[in-house]
């Protein structure tokens, strides 16, 4: 038992200071190590004795203060944060199978040098992404859509196994700590019993919980749900640790909490025997997971085997089969997508599912239909796809009634009534009225104002609904036009949140031009193309401009995106759309940044290693900046390898066989003509 600090009878701050530090002992050896060393009554003694002390003396409340973890604080909206490097997703596989893929795929990409599995429990919790600034927890952020969450910092410190400040020493000035919140299941069947008492209905799952209590408004109700984090991921500049193993070392070092499951083997089938170990097992822990995540341990080595836009190519989640319930089909309705897909959705006998009251499941398309053969009144088997999205798997046809009918795909569009189209090839029908449909003009709008596109502050679906069910807008162009005196009548508005909206739309002619590309919402365009598409042309004009071979020049883009970027710029309706947002003043332009110009443009880079005076971020963004295209893997095609300190030893030989010139980081500078550089 650690030995007892006595309180000096001294000067307030003295007394702050030391029963903060008394404190934060005390809460670390319950929250973290769950070996108390003093009675609850004996804690919140103390706790009692420190909040009495900073009332009187609030300026001298320390920033770690255990205080600050009872909440009260209210926040009327989240603030948005960009996150310093992306919240990317995990790809997912659901049989040995494709584990035993990925780490052939990992293995050929690594070329041949062998690497440790750090292996640890997938949480069914929420993602945190946690700053500290010379040991102080600064900033806590939700994953968001992995470029930008929002900051929920004074909930996030109410959380007792988050540090407030690090423990031991040796850390950095500045850290990321990534993890996960999750409600132990004891915890949440306690609040579900309390709710019962106070005759409210009781909250499904444990995950949708956590995610709805972090984005409370009320700090003080997040503080009273008794949420853990468990850390799993460490960021710094400059550190000393190799491999995530030694990294979550250094965590367990400044006071973070962790399963206590991560184990590192040396062979896949090792691995293996972790995943039908945990089948079974996971059933006993205090918390969910839905799975098991699969890393490669040696830091250096990932970006050797590199990334895909979406995930890492290093690691892989193995999930868990998903439960199966049946239920009844009761019919099928369609809806209609922004951009006129027609999605088959069955309506279902309500049923309990992994947690949830699951009503619909998506059908996808006619041929997923047909394959089903569905009929009619049918009993279908129903899962949650990754345990998230319910899907019907197959049919329970001995138990088909007599005579049902079979189920037939629609032909004519249910919004509107204009016959489907289906080009050949695709499985998809399509409703071709984009300008008369009211969920597709709709759709195209809220696209346009989302947050990876224009991002207007204000204006989200239900707005948009309104001003469309107004006659005030036709498509996404008209925002642009929109006057106060338009909006102030309408109900929701009154004179700055009409002001506001205004505003937000006025701010978005401020958003880059692959932004802007990617919010018109043109068919298999996604973020990603879409930059591709404007650093290779550089206006809307050239896109515009462009045949069906000049778009399919630019790399990444295939004959199916370059028919389709090739039609929508010949149909009138879009020529005018393009004609008001020129008038409005958007950005349809690249527009060159301070330091940046088209050196290298039409040049491809691979950055491998580590760098003295830029991370391999700012190296990313200096290339593409300059014009040039930043590649995860070496070929043939590639123009040049930038390769830092410790530079993966495969890429080196890689580029060595392909002729493949090899850049220091001082050389690169000097080819873009960085500031100081030594040409």
């Amino acid at each position: 038992m650690p030995e007892q600090l006595e309180i000096p009878m001294s000067t307030p701050l003295e007394k702050i200071k030391t029963l903060t530090e008394e404190l934060r002992q005390h809460n670390h050896q319950y929250y973290v190590l769950a070996q108390p060393t003093i009675s609850d009554f004996e804690f919140d003694q103390k706790l009692k004795e420190l909040e009495e002390l900073e009332k009187a003396h609030p300026d001298l409340r320390q920033p770690d203060s255990p205080t600050l973890r009872v909440g009260g604080a209210v926040s009327k909206e989240f603030a948005s944060f960009q996150h310093e490097r992306p919240m990317l997703s995990l790809n997912n596989s659901y049989s040995q199978e494709e584990i035993m893929e990925w780490d052939r795929q990992a293995n050929e990409l690594a070329g041949g040098t062998p690497f440790h599995y750090l292996v640890e429990h997938k949480f069914d919790g929420v993602s945190l992404s946690l700053h500290y600034e010379d040991g102080l927890l600064l900033r806590a952020v939700t994953r968001g859509d992995g470029v930008q969450g929002d900051d929920i910092t004074a909930n996030a410190r109410t959380i007792p196994s988050i540090p407030l400040r690090l423990r031991g020493e040796g850390w950095p000035q500045k850290i990321e700590v990534r993890g996960e919140v999750v409600m132990p299941l004891e915890a949440f069947q306690a609040l579900n019993e309390q709710r019962a008492a106070e005759d409210l209905p009781p909250l499904m799952n444990p995950r949708n919980t956590t995610a709805g209590t972090l984005k409370m408004q009320d700090s003080s109700i997040v503080a009273s749900r008794s949420m853990v984090y468990y850390a799993y991921y460490l960021w710094a500049q400059g550190l000393d640790a190799r491999t995530d193993s030694e990294r979550m070392n250094l965590l367990t070092q400044w006071g973070f909490k962790q399963s206590g499951a991560h184990r590192v083997f040396s062979s896949i089938k090792e691995v293996r025997g972790y995943l039908d170990q945990w089948e079974d097992d996971r059933k006993s822990l205090p918390y969910e997971i839905d799975g098991i995540v699969i890393k490669v341990d040696e830091v250096g080595l990932r970006e050797e085997i590199g990334y895909t836009s979406k995930a890492p190519r290093w690691a892989i989640a193995y999930k868990y089969k998903a439960e199966e319930v049946v239920t009844r089909l009761e019919s099928i309705t369609y809806q209609v997508g922004r951009t006129g897909k027609v999605t088959p959705v069955a309506n279902l006998t309500p049923i309990l599912l992994a947690g949830t009251t699951v009503k619909r499941a998506s059908v996808h398309n006619a041929d997923e239909i047909e394959r089903l053969q569905l009929h009619e009144g049918d009993f279908v088997r129903v899962e949650k796809g990754g345990e998230i999205i319910p899907k019907i798997t197959s049919v329970v046809v001995e138990d088909r009634a007599s005579g049902a009918t079979p189920i037939s795909f629609i032909d004519h569009c249910p919004e509107c009534g204009t016959p489907l189209i289906r080009n050949e090839g695709d499985a998809n029908h399509y409703c071709p009225n984009d300008l008369g449909c009211p969920p597709q003009v709709k759709g195209r709008i809220i696209h346009f104002a989302s947050r990876k596109a224009l991002d207007i502050d204000g204006l989200g679906s239900e707005i948009v609904n309104q001003l469309v069910d107004e006659g005030l807008i036709r498509q996404y162009g008209d925002l642009y036009s929109l006057q106060y005196d338009q909006i102030l009548p309408l109900e929701r508005f009154a004179d700055q949140s009409a002001r506001n909206l205004l505003k937000g739309i006025s701010m978005s002619k401020e958003i880059p031009f692959e932004r802007v590309l990617f919010g018109m919402g043109i068919r298999y365009v996604g973020a990603t193309v879409a930059k591709k598409l404007a650093r290779y042309f550089g206006s809307i004009d050239k896109i515009a401009e462009a045949s069906v071979e000049d778009l399919v020049a630019v790399p990444d883009v295939g004959k199916q995106i370059a028919q389709s970027v090739f039609e929508f710029f010949r149909q009138p309706q879009h020529q005018e759309q393009v004609a008001q947002l020129k008038a409005a003043g958007l950005k349809l332009a690249i527009e060159e940044k301070s330091g940046g110009s088209n050196l290298l443009s039409g040049k491809s880079f691979v950055i491998s290693g580590v760098f003295s005076s830029l991370d391999r971020n700012a190296v990313k963004q200096l290339v593409e900046e300059n014009g040039g295209e930043v590649k995860s893997s070496l070929s043939s095609k590639t123009s040049y390898l930038i390769a830092g300190e410790n530079a993966g030893p495969s890429k080196l030989t890689k580029a060595e066989k392909h002729e493949i010139p090899v850049l220091s980081e001082q050389d690169f500078l000097d080819m873009i003509e960085w500031p100081g550089s030594t040409t």
